[in-house]
């Protein structure tokens, strides 16, 4: 279940999903200034959403309670269809956005460039090439994951690409904030833009 809000020119979305294997709560303001409540149960996933949130300046709240005891797959993913589904609806039609955004961001050692379409044509490609398997207790797979949920449920185009680095963590770590920075580019609006960012006269839908 899915509602949005753009009454007061701020856009809002909140997203309730609910099922077998987890139960998603999402709260996303795109007009905020990176206020940040996560609580997901798994603490990774927690420290990369508060830095989504803080660099991209998107207001976001998520609790999310799932089958943790099998393992933490089922909450990444479905926290990431939430997140897409909420930055889909808070977009509305779209229209007056910059739609495009890209950042390269270092941490330490490491190199990550993501870029980002908003023209409602979900494709990605992932090129972050990972040594090792986990950071802690988290699966490094399931950043891969987790990109894909969102990027098909905010039908985006998104394209993460490793420049280098060796440490799993920075590597991570670099790929949410420059994810962040150019979610914010593509989502901030352009008073200059007249309807949507498109030759064709609409987004895809």
């Amino acid at each position: 279940m899915a509602t949005s809000s753009r009454k007061t020119g701020i856009r809002r979305a909140k997203v309730k999903r609910q099922t077998g294997e987890t139960s998603i709560n999402v709260d996303l303001v795109l007009d905020g200034s990176g206020k940040a409540s996560i609580d997901t149960g798994v603490p990774f996933l927690d420290h990369m959403l508060d830095s989504l949130s803080r660099h991209s300046l998107l207001d976001l709240k998520v609790k999310a309670t799932g089958d943790l005891h099998i393992d933490a797959h089922h909450t990444v993913e479905d926290v990431g269809l939430a997140l897409g589904q909420a930055i889909d609806k808070a977009l509305g039609d779209r229209a007056g956005i910059v739609r495009y955004g890209h950042a390269e961001i270092p941490l330490d050692e490491a190199l990550v460039a993501v870029t980002v379409d908003l023209g409602g044509r979900p494709f990605m490609v992932y090129d972050l090439k990972i040594r090792q398997h986990r950071v802690g207790d988290f699966e490094v797979d399931l950043v891969n994951d987790f990109m894909q949920a969102l990027m098909n449920e905010a039908r985006m185009n998104l394209h993460i690409n490793k420049r280098y680095g060796r440490n799993a963590h920075h590597l991570i770590e670099a790929t949410f904030k420059a994810l962040a920075r150019a979610l914010g580019q593509a989502c901030a609006r352009d008073p200059r833009v007249k309807g949507v960012p498109s030759t064709k006269g609409r987004l895809r839908g």
